[in-house]
């Protein structure tokens, strides 16, 4: 058993007062009658009712007590379990350049990487998890946080459009590192998913690389996109948007090198299924062994100790009235 607030246990100091004033009101409660002698009731016998009018007092001291303890709220706990779990640094950085809107993908590219990334950080329950998003610019969506709810709802807002047009993945490497660096689990990873080819940024993606290897950060990288053609978003003369066959184009051997150079290790997504695969294999590679002690159960369990003031109150009441009645 445990008490939710042991400091409620304080209040049993005013027994003291309680006791205090108890003795001074029983010294001078009864009045006093001068007669020459006693000697004729020297022999009558003293009934128990002198020493159970303490029972009164003692029965109120106990129901204060209960009283105490309930407000304490003790509890019990079903059982305990020790697992052993995972605890890694991890950053998610995501490419939302529009040619993730390609349909090689249900429902596309950009949101099949956004749900399985979503799934990815919810079942990470114990690792430290910042988000990236980069396309013609890279950005820090999240810190590190171990706030996988706040992570798994960033992910499934996030809108094409954010960030002007491009690939920058030297860029969106670049920022990955500088949000992870400072993490302080031994174990440190950068998960990168793009469609497509460096164009633009102001660092080239493999000398991001160096410095991820140089500070000790894996680099898993995950090209997306079918082999061949997929239908891919373009703009018509009226505004709209067209879904035109376009080849699909993936630097496979920068994200390859990336990955060999960190000590991850490239992926080709070519479908929902083996996307889901591919992240399901980066969950296993990334463990950190710790143990966690965990419960599996707290309910409060103070019913008993209320039905026992009860009981003594009411106890006290009726042997006042009956008794243990006195005259005023």
């Amino acid at each position: 058993m445990q008490l939710a607030h042991p400091e409620y246990l304080w209040l049993f100091t005013i027994y003291i007062p309680l006791i205090a004033w108890y003795v001074w009101k029983h010294r001078s409660a009864f009045p006093a009658l001068g007669i020459s002698t006693v000697s004729p009731y020297a022999g009558l016998p003293r009934s128990y009712k002198e020493y159970l009018i303490h029972l009164l007092f003692l029965l109120r001291l106990a129901a204060i007590g209960c009283v105490i303890i309930v407000l304490a709220r003790p509890q019990t706990r079903d059982s305990w379990r020790t697992s052993s779990t995972e605890g890694t640094d991890i950053v998610l950085a995501l490419d939302i350049s529009s040619s993730m809107l390609a349909r090689d993908f249900t429902p596309d590219r950009f949101e099949a990487a956004k749900d399985v990334a979503a799934r990815f950080v919810a079942g990470r329950e114990s690792d430290n998890i910042g988000l990236v998003i980069f396309a013609g610019e890279s950005f820090t969506a999240l810190p590190m946080t171990t706030d996988r709810a706040m992570v798994t709802n960033y992910i499934k807002d996030i809108r094409m459009g954010m960030l002007n047009d491009g690939t920058a993945i030297g860029d969106g490497l670049a920022t990955s590192i500088n949000r992870i660096k400072e993490g302080k689990a031994k174990s440190k990873s950068i998960i990168l998913i793009t469609d497509g080819t460096n164009n633009t940024g102001v660092v080239a993606p493999m000398t991001a690389a160096e410095i991820a290897k140089k500070m000790g950060i894996k680099v898993y990288t995950i090209g997306v996109g079918r082999n061949g053609t997929a239908p891919t978003p373009q703009r018509n003369y009226f505004g709209g948007i067209d879904y035109v066959p376009m080849p699909v184009v993936i630097d496979e051997a920068t994200l390859q090198n990336i990955a060999r150079s960190t000590g991850g290790k490239y992926f080709r997504a070519t479908g929902n299924t083996v996307l889901k695969d591919i992240f399901a294999e980066i969950d296993q590679l990334e463990k950190t062994q710790m143990d966690v002690r965990h419960f599996s159960h707290t309910e409060d369990d103070y019913m008993l100790w209320a039905w026992l003031a009860f009981g003594l109150f009411l106890a006290e009441i009726i042997l006042r009235r009956t008794v243990l009645r006195t005259l005023p």
